[in-house]
Order: structure tokens, then C-alpha cells, then sequence
């Protein structure tokens, strides 16, 4: 459990930290309530890792090998197309994904809504964050996690490296996300996810 545990806390925390769903995040907690919108995104995050768990298990009922080869493909093929991609990146802060979250918010119309009601600021920040996160690369490493790995580790584990970013995001996510290189980070998110390839290879043996 602990591998596990530990395996989805690096995973999530490095390659979320800068992405769209913390730009969602930190746009949101300049217009509302900190406390309400880190509710919110982390039960939106909390329930994709919940959902992602669940197909992995079932995932899991598959022919070993083939879980096997495809949890070393995943891991590997995610992890040379994120290297490829930081490569192919300026060195600059990671602005264009501030301004992918912006126009998400404008295109919800939410952008301008005020202060609002409590529990519309807790809806918001859930479902622009579910919607943004759905298909991310990070729940399909988490799928892959959970299919070969203790599945309250990674639940857990993946959980509070949501949460540990998003607590960035809504306390100092502006001047984060302006000193964040989205090239480095994209790097250390792609080398992550070759390790996790290599070892999931080695243990499989």
C-alpha cells in the first residue's frame, strides 16, 4: 500500500502543479472565496481519482500480461511524449495554460458572476474541474495505477497530491504559476512517468 500510496502522490503532484485545472483554481480563488473554491476542486479532483480507481479495478479482472504490457506502454509512451513536448517548448512560464483556463471560464460564463452563493462557488469550481480534468493523461496514469497496485494507496495517495496542489493554486497560485517553467515541469512529469514504466517492467518479471 505504501508503494502505492507513494507512486500516486509523486505522480499527481508533479505532473498537476501548473496545469489547466490549477490555473482553473487560482482564476477562481481571485474572484471567490479561497475555502469555497479549494471545496470544490478537490472534490471534483477527489471524485475523478475515486472514478479512475474503480476502472483500473476493473481493468484488473484482464489477463495479467496484457495489464502488464499495457501499464509499461502507458507509462513510457506518456512519458516520451511529455519529454518531446517540453523540448519543443520556450522557456517561459506556463502562460498558456492560464490562458486555456481563462477562456474555459468565460466560455461557462462564470467569469463575471460575482461573489455568489456559497454553494454555487462550490458547484462551479467542482464542474469546470471535473470537465477539465476528464481524459487529462493524469487519470489515465492513475488508471494504469490502479490496476496493478493497491487501489486505497493510490486512492489515497493520488487524492492528497490533488489536494496539495490545489492548496498552491488557491493560496499563492499567481505568483507560482509566474515563476513556473512549464518546460521544466513537463520534463520532470515525462521522466516520472518513464520511471514508473521501467519499474512497472522490472516488477513484472
Amino acid at each position: 500500500m505504501l508503494t502505492a500510496f507513494t507512486a500516486g502522490l509523486l505522480l499527481i503532484t508533479i505532473s498537476e502543479l501548473g496545469d489547466k485545472t490549477f490555473c482553473i483554481a487560482m482564476i477562481l480563488a481571485m474572484r471567490h472565496s479561497r475555502r469555497l473554491v479549494f471545496i470544490g476542486v478537490v472534490a471534483a479532483l477527489a471524485a475523478m481519482t475515486a472514478l479512475s480507481v474503480l476502472m483500473g479495478q476493473a481493468v484488473s479482472f484482464l489477463p495479467k500480461t496484457y495489464i502488464w504490457y499495457a501499464e509499461i506502454s502507458l507509462f513510457i509512451g506518456f512519458g516520451l511524449k511529455l519529454l518531446y513536448d517540453a523540448y519543443r517548448m520556450p522557456v517561459c512560464p506556463a502562460c498558456d495554460d492560464i490562458e486555456e483556463a481563462k477562456e474555459t471560464i468565460e466560455q461557462a460564463g462564470l467569469m463575471d458572476s460575482g461573489a455568489g452563493v456559497n454553494y454555487s462557488v462550490v458547484v462551479q469550481a467542482f464542474l469546470l474541474t471535473f470537465v477539465a480534468e476528464w481524459g487529462d493523461r493524469t487519470q489515465f496514469a492513475t488508471i494504469a495505477l490502479a490496476a496493478s497496485n493497491n487501489p486505497w494507496g493510490v486512492t489515497i495517495g493520488a487524492t492528497l497530491g490533488h489536494a496539495v496542489c490545489a492548496a498552491i493554486a488557491v493560496v499563492g497560485g499567481r505568483l507560482v504559476a509566474g515563476r513556473i517553467s512549464e518546460r521544466v515541469v513537463t520534463a520532470l512529469g515525462g521522466g516520472l512517468f518513464i520511471i514508473f514504466g521501467i519499474a512497472a517492467a522490472i516488477q513484472g518479471k
